[in-house]
Order: C-alpha cells, then sequence, then structure tokens
C-alpha cells in the first residue's frame, strides 16, 4: 500500500527527538513541510490540513518531541537562516 502525502513527509522529513522537549513548532512544522513540498515538486496543503494529518498521525503540532532530518531540513534552514551559508 503506498504511503500517503503527509505519512511520506513524515517518514522522510522528521525523527523522534532524543532528548525530551517541544519538539518543532507549529511555524517550523510547516516551513519544513515547504521544503519538502517543493523538494518533491508535490502539491502543497493549507497549515489546517496538515494539522489535521498530524492529528490522525498521533501528533500534536503544538508538542510533540519531533526533529527535522533529510534533505527538507537542509532546505528549511537554508531558506530560513541564508546567512549561515
Amino acid at each position: 500500500m503506498p504511503a500517503t502525502h503527509f505519512e511520506q513527509f513524515l517518514a522522510e522529513a522528521v525523527i523522534a527527538d532524543r532528548e525530551p522537549g517541544l519538539g518543532l513548532r507549529r511555524d517550523e512544522l510547516y516551513g519544513l513541510y515547504t521544503s519538502w513540498c517543493l523538494l518533491h515538486k508535490a502539491e502543497l496543503q493549507p497549515p489546517a490540513t496538515l494539522w489535521e494529518a498530524l492529528h490522525h498521525a498521533g501528533i500534536n503540532p503544538d508538542s510533540n518531541n519531533l526533529s527535522m532530518t533529510g534533505p527538507a531540513a537542509a532546505d528549511y534552514i537554508v531558506a530560513s537562516a541564508p546567512d549561515l551559508v
């Protein structure tokens, strides 16, 4: 069974953080998702649709213990802080 758009995003762009904490904020999650969509040439969905998909996956967008990973993370970081490059 092929993964859905959001399942693929979660599998490729986030990991559970080893250290307990708040994880990614909503703006970081949506920015990471935006970068992932651009890299995959996938249709970007509105924030509310992402939040709903996260809830269905058992992830609270406000307290999730997630970290960024993969190419989308690098793209998001570079786009967010171009002075670091």
